[in-house]
């Protein structure tokens, strides 16, 4: 699914890239690592993206991929850059990925740690982009009220328990509405 994604996000560079390259500015695709996120899944997203970033630059793309990590910051809260491909680059976020987790999926509690600030991004025209457990943190936002989503089979009553707005179609392994995949 990984992989499926990175396809997805790497086949629409060209309009993500389109908003940057007036500004000269790299395409920034972060990965939210909140508690208990899967570090394979981020390690190994970033790097197929960074794969797919240097495909498009050898295919002519002037800047290629920012690929950054954020967490909560300690003692603040706020969510910070921990990590970055591209240290000093003046772009801001396109896509923002929530990882899968290995353990159970985040309480609303974890979760809403980042609802708020997942919507300012959103608002700001972030893609955000879920995997499987991941979606339960993209969940608590409410951007998936009225929309159909996907995760893990195995949490889908949990998730259609905690979020009966949103449509689950758990047959289908990925969900491109545009803003949210």
């Amino acid at each position: 699914l990984c992989a499926e994604q990175s396809t997805i996000i790497s086949g629409n560079f060209d309009r993500l890239q389109g908003e940057n390259d007036i500004m000269g500015q790299p395409t920034e695709l972060g990965i939210l690592r909140y508690p208990g996120a899967q570090q394979a899944a981020v390690l190994g997203l970033t790097d197929l993206l960074v794969m797919a970033s240097t495909s498009a630059k050898q295919e002519g793309a002037s800047e290629g991929l920012r690929i950054s990590h954020w967490e909560q910051a300690h003692g603040s809260g706020e969510l910070v850059r921990v990590f970055d491909t591209s240290p000093g680059a003046g772009s801001a976020l396109s896509v923002l990925i929530l990882p899968p987790c290995l353990e159970q999926p985040p309480t609303a509690e974890q979760a809403a740690v980042y609802a708020g600030w997942l919507r300012e991004q959103h608002q700001g025209g972030v893609v955000l982009s879920s995997v499987c457990a991941g979606a339960f943190v993209l969940g608590e936002t409410g951007l998936l009220n009225g929309r159909t989503a996907t995760t893990h089979w195995v949490y889908r009553d949990r998730f259609r328990s905690r979020f009966p707005a949103a449509r689950v179609d758990t047959d289908r392994l990925l969900i491109d509405d545009g803003d949210i995949i």
